[in-house]
């Protein structure tokens, strides 16, 4: 089934955050979204594990990962 309107269709929240963090590395991420799993000890395993089981951190990183792809 495709989804041509939703441009999150198919990226993983891994390969965003991955992405978010080469492209403004961990005191970026922390400066644009403030949440302690880009503060404190930072790293790709313990953010996913936060991300997915927070719902409106996963919004701000996926609209921020929206508005810097557009750039």
């Amino acid at each position: 089934m495709a989804q041509p309107n939703n441009p999150l269709h198919g990226v993983k929240l891994a390969d965003m955050l991955n992405y978010l963090q080469d492209y403004y590395g961990w005191e970026g991420l922390a400066a644009h979204i403030n949440i302690n799993c880009f503060k404190s000890n930072p790293s790709i395993k313990s953010s996913l594990k936060f991300l997915r089981r927070t719902d409106w951190a996963r919004t701000k990183v996926e609209e921020l990962y929206l508005k810097t792809i557009k750039r």
